[in-house]
């Protein structure tokens, strides 16, 4: 299997380094996003783009409806409320146990470095992964029209690496702060002047072997269609600040058409 330092570029980004930490961190804490340009090293990211293309053949797709909150209608609404108005998302996507056992994923993913770097980055004392064998290292394609629409996170925070883009589309847009869950205030207004295309979003440019640490739970934000004949290639990987905790069968069954 891959050691850490087959997988990461330590060179620019020596995890271990504080200096490094408090600029991350910073960054992190102003913006509500981290990009890290070039954090897997080159001959890793053909590997797993490689390794991602002979996996694809289990990958489970889905086309699904959803509202920008990912929750039930409310039926004490109006079906044209922007709560209740339905968007479509499509992607395909192979889970942790699908993932080669001898990936390069597995050891990043599983690496007390790189897990720690990430607890201090959001503030954890420590990071878990999920219980069940699914959820902790997702591989997401999409294909030729396929999209991430427009929503918020139910998660804290979401870890992504970007493994290939497509010829054209597939591009991360966002707006921060766009509601407060905290204190139940979902700016509808707001959240329907963007999905009218009324409020023009920021968009995250992002290569190949870029780490994306994002907050996204008060950020409204999707990824764009792809465009053309190659798949956009994109890794997640989730933790839980608490261990034992699996994600719910209901999201495991929409999420990936099985329990385990």
């Amino acid at each position: 299997m891959p050691t850490l330092s087959d997988v990461v570029d330590l060179s620019a980004y020596p995890l271990h380094d504080h200096a490094l930490l408090e600029r991350c961190r910073a960054a992190f804490d102003r913006e509500g996003v981290l990009t890290l340009k070039g954090f897997l090293r080159p001959e890793a990211v053909i590997d797993l783009v490689k390794e991602a293309q002979r996996e694809r053949k289990h990958a489970f797709f889905t086309a699904s409806t959803h509202n920008v909150y990912l929750t039930p209608k409310d039926p004490s609404l109006p079906e044209d409320h922007i709560f209740n108005r339905q968007v479509s998302s499509s992607k395909g996507c192979i889970t942790t146990d699908q993932v080669p056992a001898g990936s390069g994923l597995h050891s990043l993913y599983n690496s007390h470095v790189f897990r720690g770097f990430i607890a201090q980055l959001v503030g954890e004392q420590a990071l878990f992964e999920y219980a069940d064998p699914l959820s902790s290292i997702n591989v997401h394609y999409a294909g030729e029209g396929q999209e991430l629409n427009w929503h918020f996170d139910n998660s804290e925070f979401a870890i992504t690496l970007l493994l290939q883009a497509p010829l054209a589309g597939g591009d991360f847009e966002y707006l921060r702060d766009l509601r407060d869950a905290e204190n139940d205030d979902m700016n509808f207004s707001g959240v329907q002047a963007v999905v009218e295309g009324k409020r023009q979003p920021e968009a995250l440019l992002v290569e190949p072997g870029t780490l994306v640490l994002f907050r996204g739970r008060n950020a409204m934000h999707r990824v764009t269609p792809t465009q053309g004949a190659r798949d956009r290639i994109l890794v997640v990987l989730a933790y839980n600040s608490k261990p034992g905790i699996a994600l719910s069968e209901a999201a495991r069954m929409t999420f990936f058409g099985r329990l385990g």
